[in-house]
């Protein structure tokens, strides 16, 4: 499909755009006018249809709605909302109208949410049913204006279904994506209008091949960046279709909707991929090869895939996995392995229009074989991190941005992970902070001192485990243990708990007292 009226990249694939335009227009009215109204823009698991004229309407309805509730232009809505059409009229709605939606975590607990309507002003939150408890206790530290799903949905039949795109400069804020933080603080990563058409072509169209008459599955959930990607750009980009689903991605759920509605391309993570092939391994002899012939391509985010599930799923169900690295400054994947060239165990290739560099601690370049740390210059990186300038100077260098990440190049130029340049670990895709989890032990009666790191599953993803000292000797137990991890489901947010708790006399340090993480991992 041709690229939208206005919008060009050049032979460097830097991204042209009008000096002053809308994002939406180019992703949600263009279809109207290009004949694309009566298809289908997104269907659910639920049985709700939208087609793009009924999209492009609704989005319509949703920013007159929030300039009606008092927010303005620049104003920032918090948008702690499911996988559900809702989250596309609210998104693109805001944007419409010069608003600026944020949409957090869904996963994350009364207090993270606290933080977040603080540390971003927001003006309105607007939020699912389903996660009321949270929202009202984060109401009640830091008190918004807020309203269900369910009630601004009845704000919508009060809206008109014109709204005039209110214009902007390409490299004017356009929505936030919260990123965690070294310290458990979550980071507002500031995003531009130009920053969704540059991924949703530059990976989506030129490295995935994504066109009109694909259908995307994404079991990473819109919050995500790279959720936000699969499921709902890259489809609007190309005036395609996005399935929906709001539950908790199962094995079993994941099978029933790639056989149900047929998608052509499948979005994981790791972790979720190992428990597909469990699945299909527990069947026994009823586990024989599991076709998806609608799909041409898997791809995987989030954490690296081992060569290992990448050989598994391929003798399991005849597709391939396509892997790749992405980050929330960045919006998605910026180096991937692609249907026609790719490598098992590695991150694989730069996606066009990424530059990358593995560096020393001295910033210079190092040679292919040689670990460093990754840094990358892209048009889809973050502008800034909101209220934290000294995070943006340390992360945002001469519009260089530093990963985090240690890698390594191989001799034919694929990217190989090795790990985090800092303490941070990656669960299931999602990042958290080991001091998070450490203060929750610490909380227990029964504990002295705690220390968490990443350790190998049995599938060799990254989870964490506990370094616990005890103040009182020996009285470690299966009980305890329990006792702990349940702690931590309580407070934390579930996938950050603990997968195994090791009782020590006592945690190695530096002569300061800073725990040497390092010889827990060794």
């Amino acid at each position: 499909m041709a690229l939208p009226p206005g919008i060009s990249f050049d032979a460097d694939y830097k991204v042209l755009l009008p000096d002053r335009f809308n994002v939406a227009v180019p992703f949600i009215d263009r279809h109207i006018g290009e004949g694309r109204g009566a298809r289908l823009a997104i269907r659910t698991i639920h049985g709700e249809n939208v087609t793009y004229a009924q999209l492009a309407e609704r989005v319509n309805r949703a920013g007159n709605a929030l300039l009606a509730l008092g927010l303005k232009p620049g104003d920032r809505l918090m948008m702690v909302v499911k996988d559900c059409p809702a989250f596309f009229y609210l998104f693109w709605g805001a944007i419409k109208a010069g608003i600026v939606p944020v949409p957090p975590n869904t996963l994350l607990r009364g207090p993270d949410y606290a933080y977040m309507f603080e540390d971003s002003g927001c003006g309105l939150v607007v939020y699912s049913a389903e996660f009321a408890v949270e929202i009202d206790a984060a109401l009640l530290i830091t008190p918004v204006k807020a309203l269900t799903v369910d009630r601004f949905l009845a704000e919508l039949d009060k809206a008109s279904p014109q709204l005039e795109a209110r214009l902007a400069a390409p490299t004017d804020d356009c929505f936030w994506l919260y990123s965690s933080g070294s310290t458990g603080r979550p980071k507002g990563a500031v995003h531009l209008q130009r920053d969704m058409v540059v991924t949703s072509e530059l990976y989506g169209v030129r490295v995935l091949n994504v066109g009109e008459s694909d259908v995307s599955y994404s079991a990473a959930k819109l919050f995500f960046a790279y959720g936000l990607g699969n499921a709902m750009t890259f489809p609007l980009w190309t005036g395609s279709t996005a399935i929906l689903d709001d539950r908790r991605p199962t094995p079993d759920l994941t099978f029933e909707n790639i056989e149900k509605f047929k998608p052509t391309l499948y979005f994981g993570v790791p972790t979720l991929y190992a428990a597909q092939l469990a699945a299909l391994d527990a069947l026994g002899d009823r586990g024989a090869p599991r076709k998806f012939p609608s799909l041409r391509a898997c791809v995987s985010a989030g954490e690296a895939l081992p060569a290992d599930l990448f050989r598994r799923w391929k003798e399991k169900t005849g597709t391939v996995i396509l892997d790749g690295i992405g980050s929330t400054e960045c919006l998605h994947i910026f180096i991937g392995n692609r249907l026609d060239d790719f490598r098992p165990g590695t991150s694989g290739k730069p996606v066009p229009g990424y530059e990358v560099k593995v560096v020393d601690d001295r910033l210079q370049p190092v040679k292919k074989g040689e670990s460093g740390a990754l840094w990358i210059r892209s048009e889809s990186a973050a502008k800034y991190y909101w209220n934290k300038p000294d995070k943006t100077a340390e992360t945002m260098v001469d519009g260089w941005l530093n990963t985090g990440d240690t890698y390594r190049q191989d001799e034919d130029g694929y990217f190989i992970y090795e790990g985090r340049s800092d303490d941070m670990l990656k669960v299931g895709g999602i990042w958290c902070s080991p001091v998070e989890i450490e203060s929750c032990l610490i909380g227990h009666p029964a504990v002295l001192e705690a220390a968490v790191v990443g350790q190998a599953d049995g599938e060799d993803l990254i989870k964490p485990k506990a370094h616990v000292v005890l103040k009182q000797a020996g009285s470690g137990s299966d009980a305890l243990t329990a006792e702990l991890m349940t702690l931590c489901k309580k407070t934390l947010a579930p996938y950050k708990y603990p997968r195994w708790i090791e009782y020590v006399a006592e945690l190695p340090k530096t002569a300061t007292g800073k725990i040497q993480r390092f010889k827990l991992r060794a």
